[in-house]
């Protein structure tokens, strides 16, 4: 008869395989298996022990355990358009699954006058102040993302006085209290010159490049930040995934590294 916290283990690996828990979410913390097994802390622990002893999840000091992929290419989901991805923010991926984040900045600047994109057919506008950070986002030092971020300075005075090594998600939400009510995003390809100068990704030759528009809305219906980044296309591929209980289409994608 199999140990209790093996069973445990057992039935969070299923929910791996089975994709019901996918690379990068966390998987139930200790207390939580307490609660829901009636067990002790050390069985809950030797469970999560257990499981990143086998390779399926990492756990990180003061976060908790998180999944990793187990596919042989090392494919990494990432769900874009869902708000729960978001807040983890592109470095902290990365890092609960294995990898070592590195940002360049290239340009942080304030624009006076604003800024406006067109998602979806429809308009938006941020008035100025605008905080703009361009910055270069890499994987155990390969370049995967060319990332440019608007940010109202209206709604998050002196945000220009922070470091960009952050998730600036979760200042909006913790710093500035706002609650983010929407993300609407468009994705597009194109196929970018090696020798085109705003080409950073190094390729020897031409490479084709997602281009990924993206708005994030806080109650009441401000534009609190835009988005245009250029995401590897030899690296990157993206599904959408309709949830219809709740009414919304999220777009997940995975990367090879």
């Amino acid at each position: 008869m199999k140990p209790k916290f093996v069973k445990i283990s057992d039935w969070i690996i299923d929910k791996i395989r089975s994709g019901e828990l996918l690379p990068g979410d966390k998987v139930p913390s200790e207390n939580e298996l307490i609660q829901t097994f009636g067990v002790s802390n050390t069985t809950a622990r030797k469970s999560l022990q257990q499981i990143e002893s086998k390779g399926y999840a990492q756990r990180i000091k003061g976060k908790g355990t998180f999944v990793l992929n187990k596919t042989e290419d090392h494919h990494l989901l990432r769900v874009l358009g869902s708000i729960d991805a978001t807040r983890r923010g592109f470095d902290e991926g990365l890092k609960v699954e294995g990898f070592q984040p590195k940002t360049v900045v290239l340009e942080k600047t304030i624009l006076d006058h604003g800024i406006s994109t067109e998602i979806s057919g429809k308009h938006y506008i941020m008035e100025g102040p605008v905080l703009k950070v361009h910055q270069l986002r890499y994987a155990d030092d390969l370049l995967l993302k060319d990332e440019t971020k608007y940010i109202s300075i209206r709604l998050c005075p002196r945000i220009n006085m922070l470091s960009t090594d952050l998730s600036y998600f979760k200042v909006y939400e913790d710093k500035y209290n706002h609650k983010i009510s929407d993300i609407k995003q468009n994705l597009s390809t194109i196929i970018l010159p090696s020798d085109d100068s705003t080409n950073y990704f190094e390729a020897p030759e031409a490479l084709p490049v997602f281009i990924l528009d993206s708005v994030v809305m806080c109650q009441p219906g401000d534009v609190l930040e835009l988005e245009k980044s250029l995401y590897r296309g030899d690296k990157y591929k993206f599904a959408i995934i309709a949830h219809p209980e709740y009414n919304e289409i999220v777009h997940s994608g995975t990367k090879k590294v």
